[in-house]
């Protein structure tokens, strides 16, 4: 049975019961196990629970050298942007340790990490840097836009035995949704249309799937039939979804917060390309974030990033119902 709660509470009820069906799950962070009351804490211990040293290096290390030695941590990074300070564990040891020993060693780490934060964040943390791990052999992503999502690929990041990205985006925190109860598995590698439809194929990631509904409301007014997509992981990628949607609609839109260059539209969009290319009616078109740093002025974030009307401005280009901008 479902019932409503937010987004962050489903990824907590993911982790919390992971926990305690496998003794092996471990949790920590920087900022976890600081009180008595932390309730994973209360309910796992502090040998289970732990708080880390300020180094991502350092707690993702052990994230690794835990795995290795049989357990499952979750490391809690707060903000993606930290995942930087420690790419060499985040790209090069942890993704290579089990090619290198011909599958005898599992890593099982899930790197939990925000992004995307906006709403006056300014430049720092607000960057969509998930682009930057889907490339890399071994190294899974995972990118829930709502509530059952982020609960349930949450729950097979922890059972996965290779290292997982999970990116959540902050402004989703809060957001409510529909959430089964008990034991929920969303399989990796396997989209979800989130909206059908005849007209044109938008896929969009993270944040970008509400816009995307959004404007989809607003073109069934005027006649046009969107089919949202919403890929759920970026590595795996459901191509087969997306392709069989395009080759449905003929018109494929890619919605992504992250600037176009650094996008994962441009990676789907160099597959509709490569493989579908004899379907498509128009170009395929990109609505990304523009190649600026996010400014802190509140009208020149809104500028610099995709929205419901520049979603719907692109599927009419598309259409060939609305003027291309110059």
């Amino acid at each position: 049975m479902a019932r409503e709660i937010p987004y962050i509470a489903a990824i907590n009820e993911a982790i919390h019961l992971e926990m305690a069906r496998d003794d092996t799950v471990l949790y920590f962070g920087q900022n976890l196990a600081t009180t008595e009351n932390d309730e994973f804490v209360k309910a796992f211990g502090h040998d289970r629970v732990r708080v880390t040293p300020i180094s991502e290096t350092a707690e993702i290390g052990m994230a690794i050298g835990a795995a290795l030695a049989g357990y499952r941590p979750v490391v809690e990074l707060y903000m993606a942007e930290f995942m930087l300070v420690a790419m060499n564990q985040v790209v090069n040891e942890g993704p290579r340790f089990r090619y290198m020993s011909g599958g005898r060693v599992k890593v099982p780490i899930v790197l939990k990490a925000g992004y995307g934060f906006t709403a006056g964040w300014a430049g720092q943390h607000t960057g969509s840097i998930y682009n930057m791990f889907t490339g890399i052999p071994g190294l899974k992503v995972a990118l829930p836009a709502r509530p059952a999502d982020a609960k349930g690929l949450m729950a097979t990041a922890i059972r996965d035995d290779n290292p997982v990205c999970f990116f959540h985006h902050y402004l989703l925190t809060l957001e409510p949704g529909d959430v089964p109860e008990g034991e929920y598995l969303v399989p990796f590698g396997q989209a979800d249309i989130r909206r059908s439809g005849g007209d044109v194929t938008v896929v969009a990631t993270g944040w970008m799937v509400g816009k995307a509904l959004a404007a989809a409301e607003t073109l069934a007014s005027e006649g046009i039939e969107a089919e949202v997509i919403d890929p759920r992981t970026l590595n795996p990628l459901d191509l087969a979804t997306i392709l069989t949607s395009v080759e449905k609609t003929g018109r494929a839109v890619l919605v992504d917060q992250a600037t176009r260059r650094a996008s994962a539209s441009q990676m789907i969009a160099a597959e509709i390309a490569d493989l579908g290319f004899r379907w498509l009616k128009a170009p395929i078109k990109q609505v990304t974030g523009l190649e600026a740093t996010v400014p802190y002025s509140e009208p020149m974030e809104a500028y610099v990033l995709p929205d419901e009307e520049k979603i719907a401005g692109t599927v009419r280009q598309v259409l060939g119902e609305a003027p291309v901008a110059a």
